[in-house]
């Protein structure tokens, strides 16, 4: 027969709360009395005056018992007593000092010279009294209490970093149980020796494999979450010559205090190797530049769009409009959204940006404040062949757009843009040129404010190298990859929208912001750590082929043009590059004539209007003979 939950007899009545409770009232009435004992010792006289004595202790326990439940303070537990808990204590405490002693003062006036003494006794006594039992039981629970003799199936574990969110870990996975932590390893020479809640710190972490063979280790644990990418990639790479299985934290950027609850071990993925320096962000403008606003997100069930809904989401717009053509994409974001933002205000449109009527109808009826405009068709391969598709949606797609924009009085239009409109070598990057150059002038004719925003290629997003390459491990191989020094700039898809948003508040129109991408990752490189993630070896298990550059594709990419001088800003990850000089009649007539090119499917005449407006890329066809895009400066055309 199973044991009742709670053995007490007063088991209903009995609640550990109400303990806590009856402990900080009797510390209330230690303190007061304690206080009014000085006072009248400093002062020779009574502290207070014509106020009945039974009804002054009960004024002070209510008055003061009732701010420290309104300050939360009854919410935690004092096993898990934290600084938020002592400045729970602070505030309770002066604002009931000021409630008590002001409600005495109606009944009574004090009496004394040192009065005061007792009003500023009173309030130190009560943070001790109130502070230090919670301290100082959780400093027993954590250091002193009794410890779980390890199982024999317990998974034996090193974890590798010993600071502070190592050391949340192995209390985290003590009190879970399943694992028994014999170590840490850590390279800071000044912890050798030490111990970390009575864990050793054995060693550095290239000492790893020996350790492992020698303990007889089932996982090592990598709990450093703000290491940078190089500091990620040497941690891995000295796991997986370990040969012993490994999991890690998510990144303090990902998941902020989760980081060390044990439940969000995961295996190391790719973004953890290419990742940067978390980014700090200016969370409270973002939120006072969209709080209250109604904002409408374009392509909202792509890969940016989406996310940038989810950040959107985040801070508490007036409404959200999400606009895609695609049913299955706009479904997802629809379902995900009113499930995890259930007090957001969120209407989903299917619908196409190149349809006029469409879009004038959705910017004059929901007549949004800021239009994030992240709806392009972006597949370089796919695009190359389909030039009128490549225009008619990202050329004419966006002069609809931003032309409803001005009509109806939107504060801010926000192109999303691409490194490959940078001296574009294929059609994608010439058409997203061209979407610049129409926002840009259409920004000196406007009260609208149009921000051009250019970054990279993003992790795992839809049509990305990544999910590809993963498929074709998960076959067996090869991974291709078209060329040996191929490289491009990447960034994970929460910072790249996140950073979107903190460049749209910047400036007053017609900058081009570009994301710092960081340092250039050979997809060699991305290739094998995908391999070597997966639990094979590149060229012995999992083959790598090189098939060639395709057509409009460059050994590596530009994010500012020659004749677009930069200069940063005053965020650290945001640069501006200021625009060049376009010629407003040319660009008028060359999309006049797309228009009429696109209604007679006339390739031809898109291609040499493309090609006048975007010059540089015909200059990019010149192959070499080793299949290389020869980059736009070593030509040696001006």
């Amino acid at each position: 027969m199973n044991k009742p939950d709670n053995p007490l007899p007063w088991g209903p009545v009995y609640h550990p709360r109400g303990a806590v409770v009856l402990h900080d009232l009797l510390m209330v009435a230690l303190a007061w009395w304690a206080s009014r004992w000085l006072a009248e010792r400093l002062s020779g006289l009574p502290f207070t005056e014509n106020i009945i004595p039974w009804v002054e202790l009960p004024l002070v326990l209510a008055l003061q018992g009732l701010v420290l439940w309104a300050t939360g303070l009854y919410k935690g537990l004092w096993r898990f007593a934290s600084f938020e808990d002592l400045w729970n204590i602070l505030r309770a405490v002066g604002a009931g000092t000021l409630l008590i002693f002001g409600a005495l003062a109606v009944f009574s006036a004090p009496a004394g010279r040192d009065w005061l003494a007792g009003m500023l006794g009173y309030p130190v006594l009560l943070f001790v009294l109130l502070a230090l039992p919670r301290m100082c039981y959780r400093f027993w629970k954590d250091s002193n209490g009794p410890r779980r003799e390890p199982a024999r199936d317990d998974k034996r574990v090193l974890i590798l970093g010993a600071g502070r969110s190592g050391a949340m870990l192995e209390r985290e996975l003590r009190h879970r149980g399943g694992f028994n932590v014999l170590g840490f390893l850590d390279d800071d020479q000044r912890l050798r020796g030490t111990h970390v809640h009575g864990v050793p710190v054995l060693g550095s972490l290239d000492e790893l494999e020996s350790r492992g063979r020698s303990m007889r280790l089932d996982l090592a644990i990598i709990a450093m979450p703000s290491a940078s990418n190089q500091q990620m990639q040497r941690i891995v790479r000295i796991c997986e010559d370990s040969g012993l299985e490994f999991r890690t934290l998510p990144t303090l950027q990902d998941l902020g205090s989760k980081a060390t609850q044990v439940n969000v071990l995961k295996k190391v993925a790719i973004d953890d190797l290419l990742g940067r320096e978390p980014v700090s962000l200016d969370w409270n403008s973002m939120r006072e530049g969209l709080v209250g606003k109604r904002v409408l997100v374009t392509g909202g069930g792509g890969s940016i769009g989406s996310e940038l809904c989810r950040q959107i989401a985040r801070l508490n717009p007036v409404e959200l409009v999400v606009v895609d053509n695609s049913e299955y994409s706009l479904y997802r974001i629809d379902l995900e959204l009113r499930s995890d933002y259930q007090d957001l205000v969120f209407t989903s449109i299917l619908g196409d940006i190149c349809d006029a009527a469409t879009v004038d109808r959705v910017v004059g009826r929901y007549k949004p404040d800021v239009i994030f405009h992240a709806a392009a068709y972006k597949h370089l391969p796919i695009l190359q062949t389909q030039i009128r598709e490549a225009i008619r949606n990202n050329i004419i797609g966006t002069m609809r757009l931003s032309e409803a924009a001005e009509r109806h009085g939107v504060g801010s239009f926000v192109l999303i843009s691409t490194d490959k409109a940078v001296n574009p070598a294929n059609i994608m990057g010439a058409t997203k040129r061209v979407a610049e150059m129409y926002c840009q002038n259409m920004n000196t004719r406007s009260d609208t404010r149009y921000i051009t925003v250019r970054f990279g290629n993003v992790l795992n997003s839809n049509g990305s190298v990544v999910p590809l390459f993963q498929e074709q491990i998960s076959k067996g191989g090869p991974v291709t990859v078209t060329h040996p020094e191929i490289s491009r700039y990447f960034m994970t898809i929460a910072e790249a929208s996140q950073l979107i948003m903190q460049a749209s508040l910047q400036g007053s129109g017609g900058e081009i912001y570009v994301l710092d991408m960081g340092e250039p990752v050979r997809i060699t490189y991305l290739a094998e750590q995908l391999i070597r993630l997966a639990g094979k070896e590149p060229g012995r298990d999992i083959q790598i082929v090189y098939t060639g550059l395709r057509p409009g594709e460059k050994l590596f990419e530009e994010l500012f043009h020659e004749l677009e001088p930069n200069e940063m800003t005053t965020h650290e990850k945001i640069y501006l590059a200021h625009p060049r000089e376009v010629d407003w009649a040319e660009l008028s007539r060359e999309l006049k004539i797309m228009e009429a090119a696109v209604r007679e499917y006339d390739t031809e005449r898109l291609a040499a209007s493309l090609d006048r407006l975007v010059p540089e890329l015909s200059r990019h066809v010149q192959v070499d003979e080793t299949s290389r895009v020869i980059p736009f400066r070593q030509q040696g055309t001006a």
